[in-house]
């Protein structure tokens, strides 16, 4: 059914990252979610109604809000392809995250008045009417529930998008809901426990948790995710593997929604090769992760010196005394000064961010072995990197 639905509304579809196919992808997630939820709703108001549960009730207004949801996941998509204009250089790719904290929005909202509607009902509780077809609707919700959270976990996977990873989860979550609702119905049919209210407050919760966590998923890339590590991956093997490469450093990327990604990259040559050369190898770079990776990645180039022996000896000195301290702790951009009473050693220290508020003590070992080592003839003047961007 899902490759059906796919073949039917979303063209070149074997193109996932094409910012075109996306949308289109997410807008058909939205519109499904739209016609099965109002689908369930209705049953289940119906049948709620009839049998006077409020955790039937519960589950069809869980549904009710899921529509909802899926209405503004349709619209997030569908703003997020409006192109870039002169107040939003970086385009409107940030709508689907928006949309996703405001779905968070209304499944709180929802969850929380679903919760105290349910603590009346144990306290007050009242009989419930069971029919089979009571339980026929709440099968056929189970297993369209159930088909929902597969159909949005593929499209999830297909586009990478945590907004219908999050989608996929509500679903999973409703399956058990459900499944909980079901339960209280055939316990009170075949053992008159009224157990009603309890589990429609259990429903209440599972909406709460599902609203909880979806808001910490879309709320995370708004405030500044640290890079994904197989995107970073794919950048640094494949500039490790150009040309007249001899080392890259600090690696920034800054998410301004799906498809809408920028970053820049520190990239050492050798000083002594051509300056043009090094600027046509660069731009090649920068165009292939653009059309490879969906980056646009600036360059900065670093030329450092491969033929002084002595800085080659303080820079592998450095690192050993840094190792013991710490075997994580790397550097770059590694340069010697002169001068008349001393020399500076000039570089940065790729710091992990359990060791941060240690950097006085490290440079502090640091400068006391060099000086053990060298009888004092060395400075050291260190910017610290977080590990994150190395």
């Amino acid at each position: 059914m899902t490759n059906l639905l796919l073949r039917m509304f979303v063209k070149n579809r074997q193109n996932p990252q094409d910012t075109k196919v996306r949308a289109a992808v997410g807008k058909l997630s939205g519109l499904v979610g739209i016609v099965c939820n109002l689908f369930l709703a209705i049953g289940k108001l119906m049948v709620g109604t009839l049998a006077a549960s409020v955790s039937i009730t519960a589950d069809a207004l869980n549904n009710l809000s899921d529509a909802g949801s899926s209405i503004v996941t349709l619209l997030g998509f569908k703003l997020a392809e409006l192109p870039a204009d002169e107040n939003h250089p970086y385009g409107h790719a940030r709508y689907e995250y928006l949309s996703g904290l405001a779905v968070a929005g209304m499944i709180l909202i929802i969850g929380f008045e679903l919760g105290k509607s349910s603590v009346e009902k144990i306290f007050n509780p009242s009989p419930v009417t069971f029919t089979w077809i009571t339980g026929g609707v709440l099968v056929g919700s189970i297993l369209v529930k159930l088909w929902l959270s597969l159909f949005n976990g593929k499209l999830a996977k297909m586009i990478h998008s945590a907004t219908l990873e999050a989608a996929a989860v509500d679903s999973r979550n409703d399956v058990i809901s459900t499944v909980a609702v079901l339960a209280a119905a055939l316990a009170e049919y075949f053992t008159s426990w009224q157990i009603d209210g309890f589990m429609g407050l259990a429903v209440a919760v599972f909406i709460l948790c599902s609203g909880i966590n979806l808001a910490k998923e879309t709320i995370s890339p708004l405030l500044g995710e640290a890079t994904d590590p197989e995107l970073k991956r794919l950048i640094v093997t494949y500039i490790g593997s150009c040309p007249k490469v001899l080392g890259y450093h600090d690696l920034m990327v800054h998410d301004y929604g799906p498809g809408q990604r920028f970053a820049s990259l520190h990239v050492e040559m050798d000083k002594d090769e051509d300056a043009l050369v090094c600027h046509e190898l660069i731009d090649d770079m920068e165009r292939n992760c653009l059309e490879n990776y969906g980056v646009h990645l600036v360059i900065h180039y670093d030329p450092v010196v491969t033929d002084n022996p002595e800085l080659d000896r303080m820079r592998q000195l450095v690192t050993a005394i840094l190792k013991v301290k710490d075997e994580r702790l790397a550097i770059h951009d590694f340069r010697m000064v002169p001068g008349e009473g001393h020399t500076n050693l000039i570089f940065d220290v790729v710091l992990p961010m359990e060791l941060r508020g240690q950097e006085k003590s490290i440079q502090s070992a640091l400068e006391t072995a060099l000086n053990n080592l060298t009888g004092g003839k060395y400075y050291t003047v260190i910017t610290f990197d977080l590990s994150a961007f190395n």
